[in-house]
């Protein structure tokens, strides 16, 4: 059985050369998380033998590749559209060395809009790349905010879907709901232990109450990790906002079940698994392992014994990944 994995990080030398001189300051510019260890970095680094090697171990046939660089150091103005430039030609290439072991998702300066809308054209068509990977807000601002409809509307253009990832938070968001515990349990909960779910699934669901897929009907967007809690909500959801949301031509579940995919990223037990095979069916979500932060290891014995029909083990592991991502079929 072929197996994909959608959210697969990556670190590019340009945003990790930032990385290393921010640390190497006396405490000058934004340092890294506690959580970017020097062994994660250079596994994030790896676009070769390191990389290749954790695959094969587990099993795993292809990765697409997302650089994490623009949401660990983010840069604007003319330095981020030059960073995220060079990181997709760095993923490119890594993609033509390796093209039945990797794609990718373009990085996107989202700073700087119209920047953004060109490099995601010349990422689509120049370089092959099968999507964007944007993460959380920009300077605060949500993707419904008007400054990012051209971003939006050339991804429906090209046919491509938005891969919405979580980033660090704002810092009032952060002040208010995860100071005044231990440093480290603030942090973790304010990121993978909690925060960084709950801030992707409002990020979607903003989307669609601000009427975004009625003006984008084809627009296809990817969430992570089990669906970033809208599954175990969306009952609810539909029974609070919908007769708010007057100005909709649908209920909210419907634009989420047919807008949104999700992936298993860093979830590997059965049951959210089997709650959003209930919520969405098997043709919506696909395998991904959140690699190095997550192991292939974890991921490829989470698929393998997860309670599943031989026929959704199937979908979930690649056929919907080559049917949205126009991946070529082994």
């Amino acid at each position: 059985m072929r197996t994909i994995a959608l959210e697969e990080h990556c670190l590019s030398r340009g945003f990790r050369e930032v990385i290393q001189s921010n640390a190497s300051s006396q405490g000058g510019g934004m340092q890294p998380p506690p959580t970017m260890t020097v062994e994660r970095q250079a596994r994030l680094a790896d676009l070769e033998t390191l990389r290749l090697q954790d695959m094969d171990t587990s099993g795993i046939d292809l990765q697409v590749l997302s650089d994490i660089g623009s949401s660990l150091v983010p840069r604007s103005g003319d330095e981020g559209v030059r960073l995220t430039r060079e990181s997709n030609d760095q993923v490119a290439a890594a993609c033509a060395a390796h093209p039945d072991r990797f794609a990718g998702f373009a990085s996107l300066p989202m700073t700087e809009p119209g920047a953004a809308v060109d490099e995601l054209e010349r990422a689509v068509r120049s370089l092959d790349f099968k999507g964007a990977m944007i993460f959380g807000t920009t300077n605060g601002r949500f993707l419904d905010d008007p400054a990012f409809l051209p971003v939006l509307e050339r991804a429906a253009a090209l046919s491509v879907p938005i891969y919405l990832h979580p980033t660090m938070l704002p810092a009032p968001v952060r002040e208010a709901y995860y100071t005044g515990l231990d440093p480290a349990v603030g942090f973790v909960l304010s990121t993978s232990g909690w925060g960084w779910h709950s801030e992707v699934g409002i990020h979607a669901l903003r989307l669609i109450l601000a009427g975004v897929f009625d003006r984008l009907p084809t627009l296809q967007i990817i969430i992570g990790h089990m669906g970033e809690m809208i599954p175990f909500m969306l009952a609810r959801i539909d029974d609070t906002l919908t007769p708010l949301a007057k100005q909709l031509q649908q209920p909210v579940s419907e634009y989420f079940l047919r807008h949104f995919h999700i992936t298993t990223s860093g979830f590997f037990t059965d049951p959210p698994l089997l709650l959003a095979m209930q919520v969405m069916g098997a043709d919506r979500i696909m395998f991904s392992v959140d690699y190095p932060f997550s192991t292939n290891e974890q991921g490829r014995a989470f698929l393998d014994h997860a309670s599943l029909s031989p026929a959704d083990k199937e979908k979930i592991s690649h056929l919907n990944a080559e049917r949205l991502l126009r991946l070529a079929q082994a």
